[in-house]
């Protein structure tokens, strides 16, 4: 967690895993903001700067930590800056509603799944204007019923972590546009990358902004299995 308490008007944070992945972070509340080790236990590297003028920053504080995770999945079951949620939150209520009927952690996915699908709209006019650095507000998106493929997968992440199973937010490329989209750990079958249709034989890959905004002929011919996804980045 950090936060930043000086007088700075743009301020922003990198941490570099073991993986050597760069993530890189705006700051902007006084409060305590949570962020994923994504890459496991090793060594990271943090920094915050502070902008000096226009695009140019300065280094605010440098430091290294040493993570060892008690739990491989902590990462993706709590919230962060991506998905920021709390047990008031109405995305919470609805998971756990939408989770009430279910038998299996796959019934909560799939509940909350078509539910994100059939009550969300892809905001073109968002996505055409969204800035840098954007995150989610989980609820608003819930409320006004629209979104943008990142707030897709952040109201579900959301959803699914808090019913206690485990979602990775990813964010890449789907063919040639950036994107975002989920996977989710099903006990007995492992990750499910790109989540998550179960025909009683195979996986298909599904992620929901294009299933809320594609015919599902159009979704099934360019999901596939997967290969047009390149992650990038993990929260």
């Amino acid at each position: 967690m950090a936060r930043y308490t000086g007088s700075c008007a743009k301020v922003k944070m990198q941490i570099i895993g073991p993986d050597a992945i760069t993530y890189t972070y705006n700051l902007v509340s006084t409060d305590y903001e949570a962020f994923p080790l994504s890459a496991g236990n090793g060594t990271y590297s943090i920094t915050i700067y502070e902008n000096i003028s226009g695009t140019s920053y300065a280094t605010c504080l440098a430091a290294e930590i040493r993570a060892v995770l008690t739990n491989e999945f902590g990462p993706y079951l709590y919230p962060n800056q991506y998905c920021t949620f709390n047990s008031s939150s109405d995305v919470v209520a609805k998971a756990a509603e939408l989770a009430a009927s279910a038998e299996t952690d796959l019934d909560v996915v799939a509940n909350v799944y078509n539910y994100l699908i059939e009550n969300i709209t892809y905001d073109y006019e968002k996505a055409a204007t969204v800035p840098s650095g954007y995150t989610s507000d989980v609820d608003e998106i819930l409320s006004s019923g629209t979104g943008i493929c990142l707030d897709y997968a952040a109201v579900m992440t959301s959803m699914l972590r808090s019913q206690h199973i485990p979602t990775r937010l990813e964010v890449g490329y789907a063919g040639d546009v950036y994107h975002a989209w989920i996977s989710t750990y099903i006990t007995d079958v492992g990750w499910v990358n790109g989540i998550v249709e179960f025909d009683g034989e195979s996986w298909q890959l599904m992620d929901p902004t294009f299933a809320a905004s594609s015919s599902e002929k159009e979704l099934k011919k360019f999901i596939g299995d997967g290969s047009n996804y390149l992650v990038k980045y993990i929260y």
